[in-house]
Order: C-alpha cells, then sequence, then structure tokens
C-alpha cells in the first residue's frame, strides 16, 4: 500500500485474480499519458493570456477596464469552484478569512494588475520570459525570509535564466526605447507579488486545501478588480468594443478558470513536478501566438534568450530537492 498525492491509498492487487475490475483500472501509462495531455493543455492555455491582452489593448481599452471585464466574466467560475471544494468541510475561521483575502489581495489581484500594466509596454514573449522566473524568485524569498539554502545549481540555473531575459530586454528596448523598461519593471513585480502568494499560502493549503482556497482567493481578487474600476474609471468607461467583451470571456475562461483545474488534474496524475516539466512550452506556445496572431517579429535575439530561460529553469527545476 502507497499514498497518492489525492492522500487516499493505492492498494496492490492480491495474487487471486478478481474477474472484472481490472479492466476498469486505467493503466499507469495511460494515466501519465492524460495527465501529460492536459498539463501541456493547460501551460499552453496560460500562456495565451498575453496574447488575448494584447489583442483586446488594440481596441482602445485600457488595463483597468480590460482587468475588470476579465475578473467579472471569471468570478463566477472561481466562486462556484470555492463553493464546490467547501462542501463538506467544516466552516472556515475569521482568521482563514483574513488569510484568503490577503492571498487573494497580493498574489492575485495584484500580480493580475500590473501584469496588465505591464502588457501595454512588452511584448507578449518577454512577458512570458520574465513571469516563468517565478520559480526562481519563490526560492529567493525563502532564502530572505526563512533563510533556507540554494544549492549551487541553483543559482546556476537562476543565472542562466536571467541572462535570457536581460538578452531579450536589451533587444526590445533598442527597437522601442525606454517604455519598455517600465513594462519589466511591472511585469517583473507582478511575478514577484504571485511568488509572495505561493511563499505564504503553504499552511493555507494544508489548513482549507488548494481547489478550495483557488477559488476563494480569486474571487476575493475578481471583487478587487471590479471596485478599482469602480472608483478609476467612469461607468462610461465600460462601454467598450463588442470584440473586447468576446475577447474577456476568452481570457476568463479558456485562459484563466480551464487552465487551473487542467494544471489541478494533471499534478493529481503525474506529479507536481512532472508538470512544471510539462509547463516549459509555456514561453514557446506565446512566442508562436506571438508570431501568428500579434505579428511580433521572431529574431535569433528572441531565440536565443528564450533558450537560455528555458534552459536555466530546467537546470533550476532538477536541482531542487
Amino acid at each position: 500500500m502507497r499514498a497518492t498525492l489525492t492522500g487516499s491509498p493505492t492498494i496492490r492487487p492480491r495474487s487471486s485474480p478478481v474477474p472484472s475490475s481490472d479492466s476498469a483500472v486505467p493503466s499507469p501509462s495511460g494515466k501519465a499519458a492524460t495527465g501529460l495531455a492536459l498539463a501541456l493543455i493547460g501551460a499552453i492555455a496560460f500562456s495565451g493570456k498575453a496574447i488575448i491582452v494584447k489583442l483586446a489593448y488594440r481596441y482602445g481599452v485600457d488595463a483597468v477596464t480590460l482587468l475588470m471585464y476579465r475578473m467579472l466574466f471569471a468570478m463566477p467560475i472561481f466562486a462556484a469552484m470555492g463553493w464546490w471544494a467547501s462542501r463538506g468541510k467544516p466552516p472556515l475561521s475569521r482568521r482563514d478569512w483574513l488569510g484568503i483575502a490577503w492571498l487573494g489581495v497580493t498574489g492575485y489581484y495584484l500580480a493580475s494588475f500590473l501584469d496588465f500594466a505591464g502588457l501595454a509596454y512588452i511584448t507578449a514573449s518577454l512577458e512570458r520570459l520574465i513571469l516563468y522566473l517565478n520559480p526562481t524568485l519563490v526560492v529567493l524569498l525563502g532564502w530572505l525570509l526563512y533563510r533556507r539554502s540554494i544549492r549551487r545549481g541553483q543559482v546556476l540555473g537562476m543565472a542562466i535564466s536571467y541572462c535570457g531575459v536581460v538578452l531579450v530586454f536589451g533587444h526590445e528596448a533598442s527597437l522601442q526605447g525606454k517604455d519598455v523598461a517600465w513594462g519589466v519593471l511591472l511585469v517583473f513585480l507582478s511575478a514577484v507579488s504571485y511568488a509572495v502568494y505561493l511563499v505564504y499560502s503553504g499552511e493555507m493549503v494544508r489548513r482549507v486545501g488548494s481547489l478550495r482556497l483557488v477559488g476563494l482567493a480569486t474571487t476575493v481578487a475578481c471583487v478587487c478588480c471590479i471596485a478599482q474600476f469602480v472608483v478609476l474609471r467612469p461607468l462610461s468607461a465600460a462601454l467598450v468594443a463588442p470584440e473586447v467583451l468576446g475577447l474577456s470571456v476568452l481570457n476568463a475562461v479558456f485562459c484563466t478558470a480551464v487552465p487551473v483545474l487542467l494544471v489541478m488534474m494533471a499534478i493529481e496524475r503525474i506529479g507536481a513536478g512532472a508538470a512544471a516539466q510539462a509547463g516549459m512550452i509555456g514561453p514557446l506556445s506565446t512566442i508562436l501566438m506571438g508570431v501568428w496572431l500579434l505579428g511580433e517579429p521572431f529574431t535569433l535575439w528572441v531565440a536565443a534568450g528564450t533558450a537560455l530561460v528555458v534552459a536555466g529553469i530546467f537546470v533550476f527545476t532538477r536541482m531542487r530537492a
């Protein structure tokens, strides 16, 4: 008997045959293939978010309004997710609700707003490369806050990946000017914000559960994004092109809610490590969609920078304990 990720034991079959139940149990290879496919689709769907945001910006909408519509359409899905995961569970304490609210504001609302704002100044490819540095930021925060050790191999991986981002950033800055630096800073702060969420969410996940936490914390973030629009923009700003509404629905469903579920299902089947490795397709899919849908240039600088970032994160994750 061995424990699975879901906490339920897997019992090895006894020597005496069981006539019909074996055929109903999926083979390990089939389960792994399904998990890998879910992880790949989830990573590609996540990477489409930046493409949709860049397409919406072509219709003259700003980050505050666009983020409001994305979260408005996503809120029912995440609220339902939080309700579903809460069924049969003990009610949350006041401390739990405060923790969920804090994580929703710092981890989802702030990270989303900074990301959307940064995409107004940089390409989708560079944005995805910066966000892909997130595992390194989590480790760096662990070292700063908790004095957790960092292996030499991890330092090497971080150095390689950050060199890749600097390479692409330098190329974009030479073509588009100083605004690129502002966009890079905003997206990097978005990555830091989400890394803070990951560092501090460990205890909450153990108490509340991952699906319940994601559903409730993201619902809090949705409320914050809608409230931000009400405070900062006149209601007339909600009158946008129909294309913006369609892109926002697409973003909310297929690039926000669905990927969360797909990646969670993948982790249950193949584990967090394998799912993270499959996520390496994210930057590559963003670049391909950026070239295809946005007409972004694909140069040797972008190719070299992407290769460095992916290789660096691969080395980094392989060196983790």
